[in-house]
């Protein structure tokens, strides 16, 4: 058993992420940390991002960052050592609080394994899973294993409180810390010599499936209008996928590194985008859009499975479908560029969605707070309480 801590103690947080957009939550979680109590020392598991704030990983965050079913499977045995290797070194010195970001599956058993020897370690979760989309049972068994979730999306709280999941705060949305970036656009009147964005996904699996009929929705929009701007801001893990991909296209797209991707959300007409954390970059941008997603055979025969009517990101905050959809076999290329042309003239259906991101931003910033400032509060005042507890160190 350790003994109890004093408050005099330095604090010690253990935090597993998954995948870059894990990084990159704890990669400010970590600064956050620090800015609030300077003596904080951070453990744990993290990518390029966290390690540039001092972590030392335990292993490469691309050994986590799996997504699909029939992928996880294939790796099964790699992620299983990863899971005792993580688990094993959080009960070795155990910390104030574990928090666990992303990669719901793979953090989840960690929390479980860690409960189950040392009860008493505070664990926090930094994204709520998607249970208000499908699984729903998942809110309630969390309460087993996590004391408290902290939530990207404003309408998580209720969703969880209704399905008997832990406690929840809504600590704001990482892109929060960067909308001066992204809501400074040109006026709409502007745009109408902007690009087209398209944006085929960050997952190696979501480009081989998208491309495809995106550069066939492209090659149709260009037709439909003569002198076209077709661009693809390019994400650095999927760089080199999505310019082989291209290479086919019946057009030929610009390719925009990072440094020039928020101009271009600030310029852009309209966009082709994958479903993700993007449609609500874009959102915050202002950039009308039409959202498509496609998954494996195995994973389409889980669809039962999803419990909402929509799935992308603004659709999901507003609580309407302003931003038109396409899944699977409806994401054909005359479907997607027929709900695009529209956006590209102006009239009601742009209309309709500038709207709708009216009421997005409002509900996205009404935490107030920094997101990452806000998230650090809660995780240190967990901290506190497990500086006070003794702690199995079986």
């Amino acid at each position: 058993m350790r003994a109890a801590r004093g408050q005099g103690d330095v604090t010690r947080i253990f935090v597993v992420a998954g995948e870059a957009s894990g990084d990159h939550l704890g990669a400010l979680l970590m600064r956050a940390l620090r800015a609030a109590e300077p003596s904080v020392v951070v453990a744990g598991v993290g990518g390029e991002e966290m390690t540039r704030e001092g972590l030392s990983s335990l292993f490469p965050l691309s050994d986590l960052a799996v997504m699909g079913l029939v992928p996880v499977l294939a790796r099964l045995p790699r992620l299983l050592a990863r899971l005792d290797e993580t688990t094993r070194a959080v009960l070795a010195e155990p910390p104030d609080c574990l928090v666990l970001i992303d990669a719901q599956e793979f953090t989840q058993r960690v929390a479980r394994g860690v409960r189950a020897r040392a009860p008493r370690i505070p664990i926090v979760r930094y994204v709520s899973p998607t249970v208000w989309a499908w699984r729903p049972w998942r809110a309630r068994t969390m309460r087993t294993s996590i004391d408290h979730v902290l939530a990207v999306l404003p309408f998580e709280p209720d969703a969880l409180a209704r399905l008997g999941g832990p406690p929840c705060d809504y600590v704001g949305h990482p892109l929060i810390e960067h909308i001066d970036a992204l809501a400074q656009g040109a006026p709409d009147g502007d745009r109408r010599e902007g690009p087209l964005l398209i944006l085929p996904g960050s997952r190696h699996a979501e480009v081989r499936r998208m491309m495809p009929v995106f550069g066939a929705a492209a090659a149709l929009l260009a037709r439909a209008h003569p002198g076209l701007d077709i661009a693809i801001p390019l994400a650095p893990n999927v760089e080199a996928a999505v310019k082989e991909e291209a290479s086919h296209w019946r057009v030929t797209p610009r390719l925009l590194s990072q440094d020039e991707k928020f101009p271009a959300f600030r310029a852009a007409r309209a966009a082709l985008v994958t479903s993700g954390a993007a449609t609500l970059e874009l959102a915050l941008a202002d950039v009308p859009m039409a959202v498509a997603y496609k998954v494996s055979p195995v994973e389409r025969l889980l669809k039962f499975l999803i419990t909402v009517d929509c799935f992308s990101l603004p659709n999901l905050i507003v609580g309407d479908r302003a931003v038109p959809e396409f899944f699977q076999g409806e994401a054909t290329p005359r479907a997607l560029a027929e709900a695009i042309g529209p956006l590209l003239v102006g009239g009601r259906a742009r209309e309709a969605q500038q709207t709708a991101f009216a009421t997005l931003r409002a509900k996205i910033l009404a935490g107030g707070a920094v997101p990452s400032a806000r998230a650090a509060e809660i995780v240190l005042r967990h901290a506190r309480r497990g500086q006070m507890s003794p702690v199995n160190r079986s």
